[in-house]
């Protein structure tokens, strides 16, 4: 038998988690799991702009992508029910850490406000930061009234910053100047 896409059971405006509860789609833990998948998406997308030669940050988002899926399935898990949900580690924030002292050992030193732009990789990846930055915001909210795991919080913090990172070494790697804030 094969697999449907659709079910049905969202045609009134709920949606459930795993463990069977149900919530309005409007709930803010569906906004947060939704906008961490939105995030997903755009690092699939900006992955896709990245070339050989930047094949480690090419596997890092890979794996990033991994840990999202694994932290969106938290955040849509029944926060009531104990179960086994997927997690994220210290380990993958050091590995962000890492890869962000990386890349800041290649680029000159940050002297002025830069403006996304100047490759569509390197705005890619500024979008990216900007939906991690409200998928953070929406988790934060999401723990102020419910049960949220502290590390996803500093796992988003983290790559958020990373991605900022990400964008101007990307832009380094192809010669693109940056775009520097006129105040």
């Amino acid at each position: 038998m094969a697999f449907k896409i659709y079910t049905k059971t969202g045609d009134l405006g709920e949606t459930g988690l795993f463990g069977g509860k149900r919530l309005p789609k409007h709930h803010l833990r569906i906004d947060a799991y939704g906008t961490v998948d939105e995030l997903n998406a755009f690092l699939g997308l900006l992955r896709d702009q990245l070339t050989e030669t930047e094949e480690a940050a090419r596997a890092l988002l890979y794996d990033i992508q991994n840990r999202l899926f694994a932290l969106g399935a938290n955040l849509a898990s029944d926060p009531d029910k104990k179960m086994a949900v997927p997690g994220i580690s210290e380990e993958n924030i050091a590995a962000l850490e890492q890869a962000i002292d990386g890349m800041e050992a290649d680029l000159p030193q940050l002297k002025n406000f830069i403006l996304p732009g100047g490759h569509v990789a390197v705005s890619t990846c500024h979008v990216a930061r900007c939906v991690c930055r409200r998928a953070e915001r929406l988790v934060v909210a999401l723990a102020a009234s419910s049960l949220v795991e502290p590390i996803l919080i500093r796992y988003l913090n983290r790559l958020s910053d990373y991605l900022f990172v990400l964008a101007r070494w990307i832009g380094h790697q192809r010669g693109v100047e940056e775009v520097l804030w006129q105040g």
